[in-house]
């Protein structure tokens, strides 16, 4: 009799899951009801932030805690231009998230994060995404980390770092370092130059391209693969051991190590193309001139804009 109410039980539960997961279930259902207080019902609701800096060169441009795609585009120029585009279905949940951008010491950074954690809006409620895009200078080191979204970014002159991320992942060209580690899907970057630092690639969820300079000189090893590498590159041969989860590969007249571990996925070698001076793809368009550091920010909400 106790094994039949237990398989009862067990039944139940399984219902009840199912319902939670279907299309127009319980969860739904709780959702509408716990955020309906101070929803409005004309639509997903638009927020824009629009600034422009002064940057020095080596300056930091820091992205992190965006859930959104992010795309950094680099030029021949002293300025960034910043323009995030943050959506949701209320304004409950666009006040539950919050993004700055701000002029530090040493460069720029957007942060985006969570503002309101109660327990029932976390299950129930909508959540806000937001997409940042920004013209860079190509003199700049480049941090992206925490975001959950599509991330590209063209060539700069100093470092490229990408941590934690949950979407495809497609990077210029790093000039003198490059680590990635911890992201869910697909990785595209190109190693130039490569100093003392060199470059780690870690904990990946994907396949990756690394795409190589002719100029580079590096020694590569990889461990704790479960895919394979292989170079598409004519003068650099890529050796494994007779498990085949250790790799090496001498890049040039090698140097600077590449090191890669942990990655659920292939690992290609190929060379770098040729980018343009500037990058092809437009941002929206963005407001006021570039000047001095933040000489203009302007953010739009429901249709109507406001100085900050």
């Amino acid at each position: 009799m106790k094994r039949v109410a237990i398989v009862a039980v067990l039944v139940l539960a399984a219902a009840a899951l199912g319902l939670w997961r279907s299309n127009g279930g319980v969860r739904q259902g709780l959702s509408r009801v716990v955020g309906a207080a101070g929803r409005e019902e004309q639509g997903d609701l638009k927020e824009e932030i629009r600034k422009t800096f002064e940057l020095q060169p080596g300056a930091r441009v820091e992205i992190t805690g965006i859930n959104g795609k992010v795309d950094v585009e680099t030029s021949d120029t002293k300025t960034a231009e910043v323009y995030v585009l943050r959506t949701a279905g209320s304004r409950d949940a666009m006040n539950r998230r919050e993004v700055t951008v701000e002029q530090t010491a040493t460069g720029l950074i957007v942060k985006g994060r969570q503002v309101s954690h109660g327990f029932f809006e976390h299950l129930f409620g909508t959540k806000a995404n937001e997409d940042v895009t920004i013209k860079a200078p190509r003199a700049i080191v480049l941090a992206i980390r925490g975001v959950n979204g599509h991330v590209t970014s063209g060539d700069v002159d100093g470092a490229i770092e990408a941590k934690g991320i949950n979407g495809k992942v497609e990077l210029g060209a790093a000039n003198d370092a490059a680590e990635l580690t911890g992201i869910n899907g697909n990785v595209s970057v190109g190693l130039n130059k490569l100093g003392n630092v060199g470059a780690r690639v870690s904990g990946i969820n994907g396949n990756i391209e690394l795409r190589l300079g002719n100029e580079l000189n590096a020694d590569l090893i990889a461990k704790g693969m479960n895919g394979s590498v292989r170079s598409e590159i004519s003068n650099v041969t890529v050796d494994k051991d007779e498990y085949g989860s250790h790799y090496t590969a001498k890049i040039g007249s090698g140097g600077s190590a590449i090191t890669i571990s942990g990655i659920n996925g292939n690992v290609r070698l190929t060379r770098t193309v040729l980018a343009a001076t500037t990058t092809e793809k437009k941002a929206p368009e963005t407001a006021g001139t570039a000047g001095t550091a933040g000489s203009k920010a302007e953010t739009k909400s429901g249709g109507k804009s406001s100085e900050k």
